[in-house]
């Protein structure tokens, strides 16, 4: 069970884009052929990959956050002592938790609210609540990851260890 554990850790997210942008591709792909073969198209082709869409950019947001392959500038913590960058690197991800509490507490308010008063996608007819759970599901994992960051980072902070830099988004 640990080791399934480590396995999904180390990789939930990966599997998880892989499927939605496969899934994206097959519909976008089938849409296509249904429009300009068949001229045909459905109404939930569309719609069912544009809310996909958004929960591959959360999850992946998640999977940034995870790999430290986040948008930042590389060439000042280089300059850094080691114990000053793992300083700078808490700080980046407190703010970082920070921020990912406060759009999880709202993105929640929205999904509770349309929940409870029940909006409909016109082109799909399932309650929209599903479609705006993205958000919060996506800040949900950035907690996890930037919380398992800190952990991380604390750790090699008392012990003496250099902070784990992460990948770099062009390598």
């Amino acid at each position: 069970m640990k080791r399934l554990l480590a396995w999904i850790d180390a990789n939930g997210e990966r599997w998880m884009l892989l499927a939605l942008y496969v899934y994206i591709v097959t519909v976008i792909f089938v849409e296509v052929v249904r429009r300009f073969v068949l001229s045909y198209s459905s109404v939930w082709g569309e719609e069912t990959a544009r809310y996909t869409f958004i929960y591959l950019v959360w999850i992946g947001a998640a999977a940034a956050v995870r790999d430290r392959a986040h948008i930042r500038i590389d060439v000042l913590l280089s300059f850094l002592p080691p114990r000053v960058c793992a300083g700078v690197l808490l700080l980046g991800d407190a703010l970082m938790a920070f921020f990912a509490v406060v759009v999880f507490y709202f993105s929640m308010k929205v999904f509770m609210t349309s929940l409870e008063f029940g909006s409909v996608i016109e082109g799909l007819r399932i309650t929209r609540a599903w479609m705006l759970f993205a958000v919060p599901f996506g800040f949900a994992l950035v907690l996890l990851r930037v919380g398992q960051s800190i952990v991380r980072d604390v750790g090699d902070l008392r012990a003496g260890r250099e902070p784990r830099a992460g990948r770099r988004l062009f390598d």
